[in-house]
């Protein structure tokens, strides 16, 4: 393809984003405009903002490689992002959070968290835990782009990571949440035509469905021998039970984003921003397909680029790729598709990574104005917008900061940090919330409190993918983790500290005086 016409495309792009970041500025009028798109947003554009911001180059360029080691068995994920991402968030979560958020009139996850439980600290606490635990999420979508846009382009890794961060900065800081929705909905459509295209083509190379599947089967015994040492069976098989192998894709790749998707920030207040149940329902089918076209190609075409190196290179894929497996999905598309469409795909990425990047530097954004200097001076109005958007820029360039330090075959495991801090931190109080109503701030606090620094205390001291990482475990007992008889070093937070952060919130409210009757009545006003 012509550069004069990959220019002229991704300058449409580009003017097309920036048009709808305009049409979101122009319709944005107040707080609740910028912080929850006025609670009147159609139901495709609030379904498809919800799967571009949950599916990123973290889950196309990171968990798409990622498949391309583990395997097949990244489908699990899939069904539970499908199962529990959309039906259950969208029909169980989605119906109570956006009635009890508009009776509370809450922006944000935290302080919708912080109104039910009337519970400042709460809301504050839980801004903070966003605050402090989104960068290394955020860098993690900003680097897959970033490494697309290196491998394919050739430009300087840190160049394209810094001008693409710019221009995310700019529309989000300008629209609010309204030109974060409408740009992710263009964006989201951009995705699903990349991803239809690039299964069929991975097929069509591969002689077919049948023949790809069953060569990738044939292709077991090309296991390394470290893999299979852990447990690795093949990449259509899943791993030994109970092997190493077998509890990281488990508990940290299919339980602790799977589970955790119902407790994300960015995710939840997007229920926030419709007028009705019947915008949610009608959202769900987009709202599917759209996941199992995302995931769902991301994982089998991961796990099938094993049979095209093999054939072409006589390579694995992560031998290919260097031993990275985040180059998986761009080295494939680079070797493996037509010019054309690989110009197409940089732009599906392009889509990806900004539609998840705005929402994540918008959430952490209204956590610094909303969530935390509100709530701890009191202070409300146009001076919290302001410092929502100053917040945005911190957020920027700290997410470009670590993305300038951060390691190689970090994307996948840098959102299964985030989603399983989420998941404990939030989801006990959050589920308690809604469906429970006496449940009391008491055991709120305690459910949060307890979830977040149990699962900071198993990176640090336990999990070995993190505690060796960062070395604290080792400078301050003298060696790398507190307990190394397996599995618990496999074992990944989430399965320790959300079910302890569940009991801490129940007995806790047990235990605890009920909440009073007439804010129960404000808050469940017309649930049902």
């Amino acid at each position: 393809m012509d550069l004069l016409l990959l220019n002229l495309i991704v300058l449409v792009y580009l003017l097309a984003t920036i048009y709808l970041g305009y049409r979101g500025w122009k319709t944005t009028k107040d707080s609740e405009g910028y912080m929850v798109a006025g609670r009147k947003i159609h139901p495709y554009i609030m379904a498809m903002s919800y799967g571009a911001t949950f599916i990123s180059t973290s889950a196309i360029v990171g968990f798409g490689g990622t498949a391309g080691l583990f395997g097949m068995g990244l489908l699990w994920l899939t069904f539970l992002n499908i199962l529990i991402g959309i039906f259950i968030a969208f029909v169980i979560y989605g119906k109570r959070t956006r009635k009890i958020g508009h009776n509370l009139n809450a922006m944000t996850f935290p302080e919708l968290l912080g109104k039910r439980f009337n519970s400042s600290f709460i809301q504050y606490f839980s801004g903070l835990v966003i605050l402090l635990g989104m960068p290394l999420y955020a860098a993690v979508v900003l680097i897959g782009a970033a490494r697309f846009i290196e491998t394919t382009l050739s430009v300087d890794f840190d160049m394209a990571l810094l001008v693409y961060s710019i221009i995310i900065a700019a529309y989000v800081i300008w629209g609010g949440l309204k030109a974060v929705m409408y740009t992710d909905a263009m964006q989201g459509t951009i995705m699903f035509v990349g991803m239809a295209f690039l299964i069929i083509m991975t097929y069509s190379h591969l002689g077919g469905v049948t023949t790809a599947h069953q060569t990738l089967t044939n292709m077991a015994s090309l296991v390394p021998q470290n893999l299979a040492a852990q447990g690795h069976t093949g990449w259509t098989s899943m791993p030994t039970f109970g092997s190493p192998w077998w509890w990281t894709l488990v508990s940290t790749i299919v339980m602790g984003v799977g589970i955790g998707v119902l407790a994300m920030p960015q995710l939840v207040v997007r229920f926030m921003t419709v007028k009705s149940n019947r915008e949610l329902n009608r959202a769900v089918l987009v709202g599917g397909i759209f996941i199992l076209a995302m995931t769902g190609v991301a994982f089998t075409v991961g796990a099938l680029s094993n049979v095209y190196f093999y054939q072409t290179q006589g390579n694995i894929s992560i031998a290919t790729a260097g031993g990275n497996a985040d180059s998986i999905i761009p080295v494939y598309i680079n070797a493996a598709m037509p010019e054309w469409f690989v110009y197409l795909f940089m732009l599906t990425l392009l889509a990806a990574a900004m539609s998840t990047s705005s929402s994540q530097f918008h959430a952490q954004g209204t956590a610094i104005g909303r969530d935390i200097y509100e709530t701890i001076t009191h202070k409300k109005g146009q001076e919290s917008v302001l410092l929502t958007r100053m917040g945005i820029v911190i957020a920027v360039i700290v997410a470009v900061t670590l993305g300038y330090l951060l390691p190689d075959n970090i994307i996948a495991r840098g959102t299964a940090i985030f989603f399983g801090l989420c998941a404990a931190a939030f989801l006990p109080m959050y589920t308690c919330g809604l469906f429970w109503k006496r449940a009391t701030r008491e055991g709120a606090i305690a459910g949060l409190v307890v979830g977040t620094l149990t699962s900071i205390f198993w990176m640090i001291f336990v999990h070995k993918s993190e505690a060796q990482a960062l070395g604290i475990a080792k400078f301050i007992l003298g060696r790398d983790l507190l307990i190394t008889q397996m599995p618990w070093p496999v074992v990944d937070p989430i399965v320790i500290a959300l079910p302890i952060a569940f009991l801490v919130t129940i007995v806790v409210s047990l235990l605890t005086k009920p909440p009073e009757e007439e804010h129960l009545d404000l808050c469940f006003k017309g649930v049902v």
